[in-house]
């Protein structure tokens, strides 16, 4: 189940830190929540006996998976040794047997078998792959998907909209980094990836197509204030050296930027929101 040798680890950040794993987990849990729930959408859930996800970080996402399906098993794979070390971990201490991560590359052919899950599922890898390997990405979730399973895949349709001047500007520079960096596939709204995924959909002619949208309302005061503040101002501190580096912002202007978007944010009249879309489809008999 492992593939430790030449992986390459193309994550916007660096996925060995404590902070970004930290990150990850309540990010993990506040989208899943936002979602309503890790399988919402997913048709014919009780039949589910083998489920792939890919780029499971700290495994947040299997690991609900695992305990709502006991009869299933879940296989959960990420780059990052870290990442895997600690999933395991958590489903030892919550006893759930049905769920396992390993090390994988997911930018190079899977180390999996041909037709041997009835659901691939992967969440927010639009800072994992490049645009240039998505389309060998897909065609190994294609291959790796038994005949009627499902693909679902999901990613924000945009970096967020608020009423704070600064953190619209922290989410801009983050945008335009990806895109630098060779992320996404136009500089708009969500790098346009969600019609990139829609048309693998249809390409394939995977059947029963559906679209589930999500709106993670973060304003003050919400459940979801919290896990976001948190989440823009860790994503800021690890973004820092990357715009600076690539020239989209100096350390000064930066530092001030960022302060007065964390300011904003606790102003009782902060309002955010982030809209995620996830796409499902079954792949055809032939």
């Amino acid at each position: 189940m492992e593939q430790e040798e030449n992986v390459t680890n193309t994550y916007i950040f660096d996925s060995n830190n404590p902070t970004e794993l930290a990150r990850l987990i309540n990010q993990d849990r506040l989208i899943t929540q936002a979602m309503g729930g890790p399988l919402n959408g997913v048709m014919n859930v009780s039949e589910l006996r083998n489920i792939l996800d890919l780029g499971c970080g700290p495994g947040g996402w299997a690991l609900d998976a695992a305990f709502a399906l006991p009869e299933a098993e879940i296989d959960g794979f990420d780059s990052s040794r870290p990442m895997v070390n600690y999933a395991n971990a958590r489903a030892q201490s919550q006893k759930l047997e049905n769920a396992s991560f390993g090390v994988m590359d997911i930018t190079h052919r899977f180390f999996l078998p041909d037709t041997a899950f009835d659901l691939v599922n992967g969440r927010f890898l639009i800072g994992v792959l490049q645009r240039e390997v998505w389309p060998s990405f897909l065609e190994e979730c294609h291959r790796v998907l038994q005949p009627r399973g499902q693909l679902r895949l999901t990613e924000a349709a945009e970096f967020g909209q608020t009423t704070s001047e600064a953190v619209n500007q922290l989410l801009e520079l983050n945008r335009e980094a990806l895109y630098q960096l060779g992320y996404g596939f136009a500089y708009l709204h969500g790098l346009n990836i969600l019609p990139m995924l829609l048309s693998f959909f249809n390409q394939k002619k995977y059947q029963h197509i559906k679209t589930h949208a999500a709106a993670l309302d973060y304003s003050a005061a919400t459940d979801g204030w919290s896990d976001m503040y948190h989440n823009i101002d860790l994503i800021a501190y690890q973004m820092k050296p990357i715009l600076v580096k690539l020239k989209l912002i100096n350390e000064e202007l930066f530092d001030t930027i960022h302060q007065q978007a964390m300011i904003a944010l606790q102003s009782p009249s902060f309002c955010g929101i982030v809209h995620i879309t996830t796409i499902i489809g079954e792949k055809p008999t032939a």
